[in-house]
């Protein structure tokens, strides 16, 4: 099996790159190293592993240097007054983010041509809040072309390679975050999940990876997709990682009129407290088993694993039950409407005139847009501005798009049926594990049918969350998917962090790379 064992050593022992976000707080406090020297550590990974083609820009040069102030911070006492670590615990920390998000001063591409030449006048909120917690951004990573893939195959600075596998896919659109935190080439990235862009990754890669509840997080300054489907959210080895910097990026943001104005809970406090002496902490907890997501599609390496998963579950004291939810097969007909369409709308404003690529020597307006958006967007991405005019077109509205609307409101109200019975709900994240770059880029539907467990999700604005539950028998990694009711991404983070805190799968790490 191509993995090495990190459990036998406590965390604090394990390589560097090879060690939690609380781990490294740790070090870092007691001095064991700088914030620079740990940069640097992870800088040179990435140079070493540049075949994987996980980033698009490495920012060494403004990495060093949030990494030299994160040490003058950390020798003024750059945490509470008691000496916890938990004021500032992302201090001196190295992260990726996804190159969908704006980072001022960075080229921000989107893995298009046509914002090729972009460079980002401004920080997203959720790279500012990241920032201004101290956190050390070591590059820009890989994805889809604005975020429309499942693959990583779109983006015009080519396809990312799983380190598991180099022949085979990461998984998308997040697929660069994916590809650098499995690699051990960054602790943490960011990442960005419209139909299942961080917990298809997390699964085909082996990671944890956490979608939370749409408007938890800020979309101002993450280019859009779809707008009311995209949702920020993090890529990391464990959930108490993941809940981490969740906690960093959440909360309200008067700029972006999607944010919920609500409190965000204290994650790592709450993951922190859900152990039990009785060894049963999550004794109390129904989890909802979808018949939907357990049927002959479902590979048999995948459906042992995942009953491998809830049968420790169960040891861990939660209970199961059967739930259904009857419309969720239509998920992929109706995001495949409803994504388009917004994007669509989006897409408009590239137009080769106010930034990003524009054609030489156009003979008119006309010819300038054209022209323009014609050699800047990819193939894919192209597909679904035609799909989405047409849906939106007179005649085809109430037909298409409106039809897609209500059935949107079929399946939101099928999990919360759902939640009525049961505390989360679980299953596989992805029908397979990871497939061979090429195999399914001229079936676009066997592509977007990767998707069938994880659309549904974002259709209903739910947080959900990925987390290694073994491997099949070629040894590529296999993700149990966690849902949790809206605004409640405590519960499967808890449920996660019991299950990794009972289990090894969430620290392998692949060969090359260990």
């Amino acid at each position: 099996m191509n993995f090495t064992e990190a459990a036998a050593a406590p965390d604090d022992a394990a390589p560097m790159h090879r060690q939690s976000i609380a781990a490294h707080a740790r070090a870092l406090r007691r001095r064991d190293y700088s914030s620079v020297e740990l940069t640097r550590h992870f800088l040179a990974r990435i140079a070493a592993a540049a075949d994987l083609n996980a980033f698009i820009t490495v920012t060494e040069e403004r990495a060093l240097a949030q990494a030299e102030e994160a040490d003058r911070r950390l020798a003024a006492g750059g945490e509470n007054s008691d000496g916890d670590a938990a004021a500032a615990p992302l201090l001196g920390i190295p992260l990726a983010h996804k190159d969908l998000f704006c980072t001022a001063g960075v080229l921000t591409s989107c893995g298009s041509k046509i914002l090729s030449n972009f460079i980002a006048p401004y920080d997203a909120t959720v790279v500012d809040k990241l920032n201004r917690g101290g956190a050390v951004t070591v590059g820009k990573t890989n994805l889809d072309e604005f975020a429309m893939g499942s693959s990583n195959e779109t983006s015009c600075a080519g396809a990312v390679r799983n380190p598991w596998d180099k022949t085979r896919v990461p998984g998308g659109s997040s697929g660069g975050s994916a590809a650098a935190v499995a690699a051990r080439l960054a602790p943490v990235a960011t990442g960005t999940d419209t139909g299942g862009s961080i917990r298809q990754p997390a699964a085909l890669c082996g990671l944890t990876g956490i979608k939370p509840s749409y408007g938890r997080v800020s979309r101002r300054g993450m280019v859009a997709f779809a707008s009311s489907l995209d949702q920020a959210g993090v890529l990391a080895t464990n959930a108490a990682d993941a809940a981490i910097v969740l906690r960093a990026m959440a909360g309200f943001d008067a700029a972006d009129s999607t944010s919920l104005q609500c409190a965000v809970p204290d994650y790592p406090a709450l993951l922190a407290s859900a152990r039990a002496e009785s060894g049963k902490p999550l004794a109390g907890k129904t989890i909802g088993l979808p018949r939907e997501f357990f049927g002959a599609d479902v590979a048999p390496d995948v459906a042992d694993c995942i009953d491998a998963a809830l049968a420790q579950l169960r040891a861990l004291g939660a209970s199961t039950v059967e739930v259904e939810l009857p419309n969720s097969a239509a998920g992929i007909p109706c995001y495949y409407v409803l994504a388009p369409a917004e994007a669509s709308s989006n897409l408009a404003r590239f137009d080769g005139v106010r930034y990003g690529h524009r054609a030489a020597d156009a003979a008119d307006i006309d010819d300038l847009y054209a022209r323009s958006r014609g050699e800047g967007f990819g193939a894919e991405v192209k597909r679904r501005i035609m799909v989405g005019t047409f849906v939106l077109s007179s005649g085809y509205y109430d037909a298409y798009y409106l039809k897609a609307q209500k059935l949107r409101r079929l399946i939101a109200d099928d999990f919360r049926r759902a939640f009525e019975v049961c505390d989360l709900l679980a299953g596989p994240t992805t029908p397979a594990t990871a497939f061979a770059l090429g195999e399914k880029t001229r079936d676009p539907v066997a592509m977007y049918l990767n998707d069938i467990f994880t659309n549904a999700v974002n259709l209903a604005g739910l947080p959900a969350l990925s987390i290694p539950a073994g491997f099949d028998r070629a040894g590529l990694p296999v993700g149990l998917q966690l849902i949790g009711d809206y605004l409640d991404e405590a519960t499967p983070l808890i449920a996660a962090h019991c299950y990794q805190q009972a289990t090894d799968w969430h620290r392998q790490t692949p060969a090359e790379y260990a």
